[in-house]
């Protein structure tokens, strides 16, 4: 299976503008000076994504108290991403990447595994950024559930 270039701790975070759940522009600079988690998942409303999604809400105010900003990013649509976030009373910025640009800088969309299959794919992945735009954690294939919880307790959150 051919490997999709990922990023590693230490390199520059590949800059990105996308439009939110309500169709404003969010770039990577506006978090500049504060540290930001950027999450990747497959596709809104489904069910590890959701469980991924409202886990980051349920820690929103320990991950915020610790200096740390959540962005979710996706292939989907922004009235999707609206609808998935009022369904489930998200409270961070989840962002539309339908041409998967960002997501392929990042390292994740590309081959995957699924179910046996090697399928093109969204590849659920994590990333602390600095207040400098440099990587300081990067984490692929990362479980849905439970992923949150062992990002808290790997950051002392």
């Amino acid at each position: 299976m051919a490997q999709t270039p990922r990023l590693a701790v230490g390199d520059k975070a590949p800059a990105f503008s996308l439009p939110d759940a309500d169709g404003n522009t969010v770039t990577l600079s506006d978090f500049k000076g504060r540290k930001v988690i950027v999450y990747f998942y497959p596709a809104a409303s489904t069910p590890g994504c959701t469980k991924q999604a409202c886990d980051f809400r349920d820690s929103l105010a320990e991950l915020n108290d610790a200096g740390l900003d959540v962005i979710g990013i996706s292939p989907d649509k922004p009235a999707k991403l609206a609808k998935f976030r009022d369904a489930e009373g998200l409270t961070f910025p989840l962002l539309s990447d339908p041409e998967k640009k960002v997501l392929t800088a990042w390292g994740a969309f590309g081959e995957k595994s699924m179910y046996g299959k090697t399928v093109q794919g969204v590849i659920r992945s994590t990333f602390l950024v600095d207040e400098s735009g440099t990587i300081e954690v990067a984490q692929y294939n990362v479980k849905a559930t439970g992923h949150v919880a062992k990002l808290r307790r790997d950051l002392s959150v």
